[in-house]
């Protein structure tokens, strides 16, 4: 799953990551859908999860990104107008890609030295062969 701040503001300071991660951590857990890798960057993140059979990814999604808002918003006046972006990825693997997954995902700030959040998203959607249109993709 790969999701942004809106407008891909940089709320995501090394201060906060540090928190959210394993505060996500725990939301995926308590909906029985354990996160394998959680990283991303100052606007974005990453989460390689296995989804319970009886949760779905939108209800995972929102109880994610309503949870970590209100809890970031607590974290001072610098954050009071966190928000998440409105849309998300959700793409799936094999079971045989998992541990390559699991180490992009760790190296995500080194992968965005060199590629935007932008040109790599539009990377998934092409590699999984969804359409789309750029008006209703960066909010």
């Amino acid at each position: 799953m790969v999701f942004s701040t809106k407008n891909r503001d940089p709320f995501i300071t090394p201060a906060i990551e540090t928190e959210l991660h394993p505060y996500m951590a725990t939301i995926f857990r308590e909906l029985e859908s354990p996160s394998l890798a959680i990283d991303g960057t100052h606007d974005h993140v990453h989460i390689l999860f296995s989804l319970a059979r009886v949760v779905t990814i939108a209800d995972i999604v929102e109880e994610v990104k309503t949870s970590t808002s209100k809890w970031i918003k607590t974290k001072g006046k610098d954050f009071r107008k966190f928000h998440w972006q409105r849309g998300y990825g959700a793409f799936s693997i094999g079971q045989s890609n998992v541990a390559t997954l699991k180490r992009y995902i760790r190296n995500q700030k080194q992968h965005h030295r060199h590629v935007t959040f932008q040109d790599e998203y539009r990377k998934f959607l092409k590699a999984y062969g969804i359409d789309y249109d750029e008006r209703f993709v960066w909010d």
